[in-house]
C-alpha cells in the first residue's frame, strides 16, 4: 500500500550509510520516512543523474552577529551556507558582545531565530558556563588558549566538564607566540606571520590541554606536530576529536606571495609537508571532520599590513564544493568526505537527527550535478566578505539544498529568513 508523504526525491544516486544506492527518498513532516518502496507524495524532485548527499554540518563558523555584523550577519552567512550545501552551522562565541552568559546567549539566539535559513547551534564562551549549558549551548569554545593563563585554562576545562559540555580548543600557546613574535616587528613580509606563530605553539597548547582533560575537540589543526599529539593522546585513552579547515589543506606559506595578508589566519599557513600530512589524516580518519572556520572580513581590512590585517578567511559556501572537486581529483573518497562533513560532526556534537540519509533523520539533503564544474568567483558568492581566497579554483556547487524536507536553495533563496531551527537543546538530550 505504501505511505502518504509530502515529498519524494527520485532517481538520484543517494549516499547512504550502506553506500551509494539508486533509490527514492520519501519525506514526511520534515524527516526521511522511507528509502525506496512504492509510496505516494504530493510533490516530487527529479534528481536524475544527480548525486544526493546528506547536508553538511559546519561546526565552526563566525557569523559576526550581533557584531561586527557589517562583515557578516545571520542572514548573509546562512544564505552562503545554504548555497554551499551546509544545512546546519555551529556559531562561535567571539562576537561583540561575546557569548559568555545567559543574556548574551539569548540575544544571539533571538537574532539567529529571526534570520537564519539553515538549522543552527550556538557555542558558548568561557564565561558563566553553567548558564550557557542551561541555555542550550552546544559546546564551550572555541577556547583561545593564548588568551588564558594555564591556571585559567584548567579551571575552564574543569567547569566545562562539570557542566557536561564539550570543550573546543583553539590551540596556540600564548607564551610561545609572544616569544616568537619578539624582534619580528620590523619585518612586514606576509611570511613573518607564520614565523611568529610557529608549529610548536600548536603542539605545546595541545599537549597542555590534553594533560588537563580527557575529553575535548581540537579546532583547525594545522601541523604535523599537532596531529601527532592527537594520535598519541588517543593511544593513551584520551577521548579527543579534531578538525581541519580547507585553507590548511589547499594553501601553504608559498601562497603568501600571491595573496599576502589576505591569507592571514590563526593558526597561520604552514609548509607543504603539513598540508600533505593533514590530507592524509583526513583520508584515514585520524582527523575526524572538516570545518570551514568561516571568518569573514572586508577586502579593505585584509589589505592592511600583515600585523594590522584581521586574521581569518571566508569559507562556509566553498567548503563542500571544493571538497567534491577534490573527490573527483582522487584526493579523498566520497564516503570519507560524507563522514567528515555530515556523520562525524553529528556524532561528535550529539546532533542525533542529523548527519545521514536514513529513515528517521531530518531530510537535510544536497543535490549535486557532478558534471557541473564551476570556477569559483567571489561575485557569485553570498557572504558579505565579498572576496574569497579560492578565487579561480574549480568546484561543484549544489543544484539544490533542502533543510528538513524544505527546498531552501536552487540557485536562489526559496524560503523566508528565519526558517532555520535552533538545535542546541537536542544536544542537551544527547549528553
Amino acid at each position: 500500500m505504501g505511505i502518504n508523504c509530502d515529498l519524494v526525491v527520485q532517481n538520484g544516486r543517494v549516499c547512504t550509510p550502506s553506500g551509494l544506492l539508486s533509490l527514492d527518498i520519501w519525506i514526511k513532516d520534515g524527516r526521511i520516512a522511507m528509502l525506496g518502496g512504492p509510496n505516494h507524495a504530493e510533490e516530487r524532485i527529479d534528481a536524475s543523474g544527480m548525486l544526493v548527499l546528506p547536508g553538511a554540518i559546519d561546526l565552526h563558523v563566525h557569523f559576526r552577529d550581533p557584531g561586527p555584523n557589517y562583515k557578516e550577519d545571520w542572514a548573509s552567512g546562512s544564505l552562503a551556507a545554504a548555497a554551499g550545501g551546509v544545512t546546519t552551522v555551529v556559531d562561535q562565541p567571539n562576537t561583540e558582545p561575546r557569548t559568555l552568559d545567559a543574556r548574551s546567549f539569548e540575544q544571539k539566539l533571538d537574532i539567529a531565530r529571526h534570520r537564519s535559513v539553515v538549522d543552527f547551534c550556538l557555542n558558548g564562551g568561557p564565561g558563566n558556563i553553567r548558564e550557557l549549558a542551561d541555555g542550550g549551548a552546544t559546546a564551550i569554545g572555541e577556547i583561545f588558549t593564548y588568551e588564558h593563563s594555564d591556571q585559567d585554562l584548567q579551571r575552564i576545562l574543569a567547569e566545562t566538564k562539570e557542566a557536561g559540555l564539550l570543550p573546543t580548543i583553539h590551540a596556540e600557546d600564548g607564551k610561545t607566540v609572544s616569544d616568537s613574535t619578539s624582534g619580528l616587528q620590523d619585518r612586514h613580509d606576509p611570511e613573518v606571520y607564520s614565523v611568529a606563530r610557529p608549529a610548536k605553539a600548536e603542539a605545546l597548547a595541545i599537549e597542555k590541554v590534553l594533560s588537563w582533560s580527557d575529553r575535548l575537540h581540537i579546532c583547525h589543526l594545522s601541523t604535523i606536530q599537532g596531529l601527532n599529539q592527537v594520535a598519541e593522546a588517543r593511544v593513551r585513552g584520551k577521548k579527543v576529536s579534531c578538525e581541519v579547515a580547507p585553507h590548511h589543506l589547499f594553501f601553504s606559506v608559498k601562497d603568501y606571495h600571491r595573496l599576502g595578508s589576505f591569507l592571514k589566519m590563526n593558526p597561520p599557513l604552514r609548509r607543504k609537508e603539513d598540508n600533505d600530512a593533514l590530507w592524509e589524516g583526513l583520508r584515514t580518519g585520524s582527523i575526524d571532520i572538516l570545518a570551514s572556520d568561516h571568518a569573514p572580513h572586508l577586502p579593505e581590512e585584509k589589505r592592511e599590513d600583515i600585523w594590522e590585517a584581521p586574521a581569518g578567511v571566508p569559507g562556509v559556501e566553498t567548503m563542500l564544493p571544493l571538497m567534491l572537486h577534490a573527490v573527483r581529483r582522487n584526493l579523498i573518497s566520497l564516503e570519507r568526505l560524507v563522514e567528515s562533513l555530515s556523520a562525524g560532526p553529528a556524532r561528535i556534537f550529539g546532533l542525533q537527527s542529523k548527519g545521514a540519509i536514513m529513515p528517521g533523520k531530518d531530510a537535510d539533503l544536497v543535490i549535486v550535478d557532478t558534471k557541473d564544474i564551476r570556477t569559483i568567483n567571489a561575485d557569485r558568492l553570498h557572504s558579505r566578505a565579498d572576496w574569497t581566497p579560492y578565487e579561480g579554483m574549480q568546484a561543484m556547487f549544489p543544484q539544490m539544498t533542502l533543510v528538513r524536507g524544505t527546498l531552501v536553495w536552487n540557485g536562489d533563496l526559496q524560503v523566508r529568513y528565519g526558517c532555520g531551527r535552533f538545535q542546541g537543546r537536542l544536544r542537551q538530550k544527547a549528553l
